[in-house]
């Protein structure tokens, strides 16, 4: 067990935190320069060029439910759990952090959860988004397969995250909560949440990475451009950033040090609540929306996948695509293999264990059951930054434990040569994330191309890389190199996972 409390205003220490809470609050709370209320818009359906398929096929409505997998499965997830006491969480235990509406959507069973009108309205923006069949990276890899992509960079923020971040901060709004604290990797997720507060009018702070903070200098203006206070991780500003500095002050930074950073902040205030980009059951039935059109443009066109394959860091991308169609396979009416594809430098899937451990470094969250590298792992400053996770998220984990999925890890190198043939064929410069789904796709279409099946291959394109090329000039220039981790590293992390016997 770790000695850290749980969603306690003192997480780090035992000595009074009140003045500093003071300090924080009015150094950060004092940045936002929109003070309005809240908004929830009703935006016009004649404004907008819906995204749609490249084929022919009838037009494809938004959905107008999430879907929630857990309510299909043979076998329930393990819940989490509160740590002082090894018993599962109660809702007044995630209350410091959430609304209510997300604390039931997080421990519900119901199978369809209704998107409120107001969300929908937003959604309108970019979705329902384009599926599109890759016809020239076919032609370039000379194979029979059929590959398909489901592309989310059409957002506003370039990426899929948009989904979850809006009826978060809904909700936060609905609720009466002023402002919302976050971590973000690549910076994707804080762009997202940072978009949908300008929406609904709360304050956002963003703790980011440190090594994307200094690689993507343009998300972190994109974030502020919208409004949001941006911060590297780990920052002097927190008692988790400064214990982590003290011990190395070039750390680069993890997302378990960055949600440790913003839960402490969220703690010390009524008015503000956290958002989550990934891992958790909530952020994953939001992205679904991705794979229920996902279905709907597949059946329009006559296809069915043979193989679904996303990348996976905490997972929403991955989960959003493939929960649907995890629907259609457990009914028997599809058996896609679904497969998602890891960082060699960050495996959890791969190479970590099914635990119970902390979502965060400092050890401050519920534990949950997953697969992890040890909440202290620091992975390797990769560039595919959303994705340097040491845990997945427990839906997925179970999901993987009861046999529906498979898992595969690939170096950053192959990740990138996959993204120049894809952006030279298709014209999209892909997010650094997605290439490694890209890259994993382009195994299998080579594959197809040995054995002439003609496979029809469904992947994930969560994101643009517009604001990646200093990681594509890295590679172009021959600088780029695969990073990895020592088994050493790895063990000595997973010493350190709570003890917990379920």
């Amino acid at each position: 067990m770790g000695s850290q409390s749980f969603f306690s205003a003192r997480p780090l220490s035992s000595s009074p935190l009140s003045n500093t809470n003071a300090k924080v609050e009015e150094k950060w709370l004092g940045y936002f320069p929109l003070k309005r209320k809240p908004l929830y818009p009703r935006l016009s359906n004649g404004g907008r060029v819906r995204a749609s398929l490249n084929a022919d096929s009838k037009a494809i409505e938004i959905p107008r439910r999430w879907y929630n997998l857990i309510a299909d499965l043979p076998v329930k997830p393990p819940p989490p759990l509160n740590p002082k006491t090894l018993e599962p969480v109660k809702p007044e235990d995630l209350s410091p952090l959430f609304p209510d509406e997300l604390i039931k959507q997080e421990t519900t069973n119901d199978r369809f959860i209704d998107i409120p009108d107001e969300v929908i309205d937003v959604y309108k923006l970019w979705r329902p988004t384009p599926l599109i069949r890759a016809k020239r990276l076919e032609k370039l890899l000379d194979t029979p397969a059929r590959i398909y992509y489901k592309y989310e960079g059409v957002s506003p923020a370039g990426s899929h995250k948009p989904n979850t971040a809006v009826p978060q901060v809904w909700y936060n709004a609905k609720e009466g909560v002023k402002n919302v604290v976050t971590e973000t990797g690549a910076g994707q997720w804080g762009c997202s949440l940072a978009f949908a507060c300008s929406l609904f009018g709360l304050g956002c702070e963003v703790w980011q990475v440190r090594a994307s903070f200094d690689q993507k200098p343009y998300r972190r203006l994109m974030m502020e451009t919208w409004g949001a206070k941006v911060h590297p991780s780990p920052s002097s500003i927190t008692e988790a950033g400064r214990k982590i500095l003290q011990k190395d002050p070039t750390s680069p930074g993890s997302l378990g040090i960055a949600i440790s950073e913003a839960v402490e902040v969220a703690a010390m205030s009524p008015e503000t609540k956290y958002c989550l980009g990934s891992v958790l059951n909530h952020v994953l039935l939001h992205q679904t929306v991705i794979g229920e059109e996902c279905l709907k443009q597949m059946e329009a066109i006559g296809e069915t996948p043979d193989l679904i394959i996303g990348c996976t860091g905490g997972g929403s991308n991955f989960a959003g695509l493939s929960f649907p169609f995890i629907r259609e396979k457990l009914s028997g009416k599809i058996n896609p293999v679904i497969r998602a594809v890891e960082p060699s430098a960050c495996p959890s899937l791969t190479k970590g264990v099914y635990a119970y451990d902390y979502g965060d470094t400092a050890g401050m969250t519920p534990l949950m059951k997953m697969h992890t590298l040890g909440h202290d792992f620091i992975p390797d400053p990769i560039h595919a930054g959303g994705l340097r996770y040491h845990g997945m998220a427990p839906l997925i984990s179970h999901v993987y434990e009861l046999g529906l999925m498979e898992a595969i890890s690939i170096p950053q190198t192959e990740c990138f040569h996959g993204a120049i043939q894809f952006a030279r064929t298709e014209g999209l410069i892909p997010a650094p994330e997605p290439t490694h789904a890209i890259a994993a796709t382009i195994r299998e279409a080579l594959k197809c191309k040995e054995t002439g099946e003609a496979k029809v291959i469904l992947t994930a394109m969560c994101g643009h890389g517009h604001f990646d090329l200093t990681s594509y000039e890295k590679y172009l220039q021959g600088n780029m190199v695969d990073l990895s981790f020592s088994e050493e590293k790895i063990q000595a992390s997973l010493a350190n996972i709570p003890q917990v016997v379920a």
